[in-house]
């Protein structure tokens, strides 16, 4: 088994880098050779045509491969959405009219907007704070290294941490045991399939998500001009003016660009919701309510879930990609 793997690795490896290489050679020997040859009267005219077009030689398996696997699944899910299930018969409009009439739907719906207003907040403004409080600190890169330890545990395992955080046991969970400590002889159960309950589900992806922010933040943080900070300084300025009136106000694009990326991330977030809530219909999420659909045949419902689900990243995309844009000048 394990040979075989090996194996299959190793041939797909060889097989794709002397794809590639064998497609940039080929490809440029007929640029320059068949197709606009450095010889002849037209010589000049044909170099630029073959510089011109080079770049797009190099571009075509990407954009090939992005089509292929991006934008191709993207169209047929939108064009299932309007043709498959109750589409089929009723309108094209069925779908998305009928989804939004459910329940459960609208109930997802409104989690997700819960959670796209507190990940989002919660994560940007706990990694300010410890972007700003680790650098202040002799000992700061360790502490930093701990708090983006998080980043590198995946969703699903950071979710069986916090199900042992939140177990309703005495002798297993950590917010029961340290009630026990102070009395407590049974434990409580935290997460029962009330709607608040997705509060809790949230402070795992904040958990995770702070380190990232810390890390981007720290960086915008050390950009600050020395000279505002010493000029706040010397007009009396106390330390929490310096960071919320002369520091915060000029990192603000970045802040921004940190909260716009984690929306996006939220807006798809799947394995923390299925991993501990997925029992609860009180607790389900976009995702999580596609993948049930899909699970049980009914396309027509995950697509439209899924086109909706798109639709609400794409302008915070755009705005990401703007505000990014913006720093880089």
């Amino acid at each position: 088994m394990f040979d075989s793997v090996l194996f299959t690795g190793i041939v797909t490896i060889i097989v794709g880098v002397g794809g590639m290489f064998a497609y940039f050679w080929l490809s440029n020997m007929f640029l320059d050779k068949v197709l606009f040859p450095a010889s002849g009267p037209n010589i000049g005219r044909n170099i630029n045509r073959a510089t011109a077009i080079r770049p797009w030689l190099f571009l075509f398996p990407a954009i090939f491969a992005l089509g292929l696997y991006l934008v191709v699944p993207v169209g047929y899910s939108a064009w299932l959405s309007v043709t498959s299930g109750v589409a089929e018969d009723g309108g094209w409009y069925r779908n998305y009219s009928e989804i939004f009439q459910n329940r459960t739907f609208r109930v997802a719906l409104l989690n997700n907007l819960l959670w796209v207003l507190v990940v989002p907040a919660g994560a940007t403004f706990f990694g300010l704070v410890a972007a700003q409080l680790t650098d202040q600190l002799s000992w700061g890169n360790i502490a930093k290294s701990l708090i983006f330890m998080p980043m590198a545990i995946s969703f699903v395992g950071a979710s069986l941490i916090w199900s042992f955080v939140y177990h309703p046991s005495i002798d297993i969970g950590v917010i029961n045991a340290i009630r026990g400590l102070f009395g407590a002889e049974e434990g409580v159960t935290l997460i029962d399939g009330q709607i608040f309950d997705s509060f809790l589900l949230m402070v795992v992806l904040i958990w995770i998500q702070t380190g990232f922010a810390m890390v981007i933040l720290s960086a915008a943080l050390r950009g600050v001009p020395e000279e505002t900070v010493e000029a706040a300084i010397i007009d009396g300025a106390n330390p929490f003016q310096i960071f919320f009136k002369i520091k915060v106000p000029q990192i603000k694009g970045t802040i921004v660009v940190v909260w716009t990326t984690i929306t996006i991330l939220v807006l798809k977030v799947y394995d923390i919701v299925a991993a501990m809530g997925s029992q609860y219909r009180n607790l389900e999420i976009l995702p999580t309510q596609m993948m049930q659909y899909f699970d049980s045949g009914n396309y027509g419902f995950a697509t439209a879930i899924s086109v909706v689900i798109m639709v609400l990243v794409l302008p915070v995309m755009v705005w990401n990609i703007r505000q990014a844009r913006a720093e880089m000048r």
